[in-house]
Order: C-alpha cells, then sequence, then structure tokens
C-alpha cells in the first residue's frame, strides 16, 4: 500500500507464529539479514544482542557499495510496534497482532512500513523512487518472515 498523504508504503502478511515469536527476530539484529528482502543488509557488526527502546545497532550494507549505517530504535512496544532510523530520517517500522482462533495455532499479522514523512529530503526519496522499490522490497521481507515459521 503505497500512502503518498502520509509518505509511506506499507505491507501486510499473515504469519503462522505467534507475536512473541515474530517480535523476537524483528529485535535481534543478527536476524535482519535473513529476512531482509531488498538484499542490502549483509549482518549486524555492533549494538545489543536484543533491541529496546534508543537501542543503538550498526548494520554493514551494501547497495552498490559497501557502507555501514547505525539506526536508533524509536518507538518500542514489546511483542506489538518496533521501529528505527538513520541519519537519513526516514523509519522503518513493524507492527505485529495476533489473529485467529484462540484455540488454532498462533497467527500474527506483520505490517511492515517505510515512513519516509521524517527523512531529511523527502524529494530526494522520490527523485529515486525509494517507496516504490522499497514496497517490492517489505513485501520480500515479509515473505521471507513467512518462510521461516513454515
Amino acid at each position: 500500500m503505497f500512502d503518498a498523504k502520509h509518505m509511506a508504503v506499507c505491507s501486510s502478511r499473515i504469519i503462522p507464529a505467534s507475536a512473541a515469536e515474530v517480535f523476537a527476530i524483528l529485535a535481534t539484529p543478527s536476524m535482519h539479514s535473513q529476512i531482509d528482502g531488498s538484499g542490502t543488509i549483509r549482518g549486524a557488526i555492533d549494538g545489543p544482542q536484543r533491541l529496546y527502546l534508543s537501542a543503538k545497532f550498526a548494520m554493514q550494507m551494501r547497495m552498490f557499495l559497501p557502507y555501514r549505517i547505525t539506526n536508533t530504535v524509536v518507538e518500542f512496544e514489546e511483542n506489538r510496534l518496533i521501529a528505527w532510523r538513520h541519519i537519513g530520517g526516514h523509519i522503518w517500522r513493524y507492527k505485529l497482532s495476533e489473529v485467529g482462533d484462540q484455540d488454532g495455532p498462533s497467527m500474527t499479522e506483520v505490517t511492515e512500513c517505510f515512513d519516509y514523512s521524517t527523512a531529511r529530503s523527502v524529494r530526494f526519496i522520490q527523485l529515486i523512487d525509494a517507496p516504490v522499490r522499497n514496497l517490492i522490497s517489505i513485501e520480500k521481507t515479509l515473505e521471507r518472515l513467512e518462510q521461516i515459521f513454515s
């Protein structure tokens, strides 16, 4: 879903796992390269093993050339919400909501968003077509996340 008014792109998927199980992966930087649908994350290189509000963590990245990016967790609700941002100002956000019958298997709706409303250069993000490219990556990330639990 592309939301030009709020300058965000989001996608959701039902994951066959509890919110706690999904959140455990999202809150563990060393797992991010395994679920990354963009192909840019190479691995965690600095920071805590498990994220928390205001935690800083650095990732080894590659988009054309290798680089390092440091993120800060800016939103955090255990098993419900986690979001981080880096020097570019835009936010990567995951919202989790358990769905389904209490007697059935655990299922969680996971919504991932690329929110560039707080970006330092919204125009640049639009010029390089980042919202469209990131929506494709978000959908691949959610697919990879689902595969972990399938």
